[in-house]
């Protein structure tokens, strides 16, 4: 669905947390949070709410956010068990593409990760391919848990926000 800014601002709450639900990962209690603060005059001041309600939220409700995001290339994504942006993300990057050698490394990689930190590996994977994906996960898994986790929420803010840009549309387009 593509909607206007004023069309969005204009929605039920309800419709509005449908629509907006998506832009963070299974966590709809971001779009609830502020669609009381509407109108916003701006895609960039709707996201820097959502940001904001984020940091907001403590490290808690961070860390729930974190690790409602899957692996990538991981077990859901060969089972078609994405949310629909994910799996676009995903693709976009031809992690679904893989080689088998491409997919072992992803996977080990993914499990060291895991292993090392307690929640999935999240990159805003638009303009990067399966190699930078790996090159990616190698420099994050020398950072330390809470350079890590803050690489995550930036992570999960530039998401939301290429979300964002995708769900709302300029006006007279």
């Amino acid at each position: 669905m593509n909607i206007t800014l004023a069309e969005l601002n204009a929605l039920p709450v309800g419709r509005f947390i449908s629509l907006l639900g998506g832009v963070f990962e299974h966590s709809p209690w971001v779009a609830e949070q502020v669609a009381s603060l509407r109108p916003f005059d701006s895609v960039d001041d709707l996201h820097r709410a959502m940001v904001e309600r984020v940091a907001a939220a403590g490290p808690q409700a961070q860390m729930e956010l974190i690790r409602a995001h899957p692996e990538l290339a991981g077990k859901a994504a060969v089972r078609g068990e994405l949310t629909p942006e994910s799996t676009s993300e995903q693709q976009g990057a031809g992690l679904d593409r893989c080689t088998p050698d491409e997919y072992s490394r992803l996977t080990a990689l993914n499990q060291a990760y895991r292993e090392k930190f307690g929640f999935p590996f999240i990159l805003a994977v638009r303009g990067h391919d399966r190699q930078s994906v790996i090159r990616e996960f190698r420099r994050r898994l020398a950072l330390s848990p809470p350079e890590e986790t803050a690489e995550c929420l930036e992570q999960i803010y530039k998401i939301g926000r290429f979300r964002l840009d995708d769900l709302v549309r300029k006006p007279g387009t």
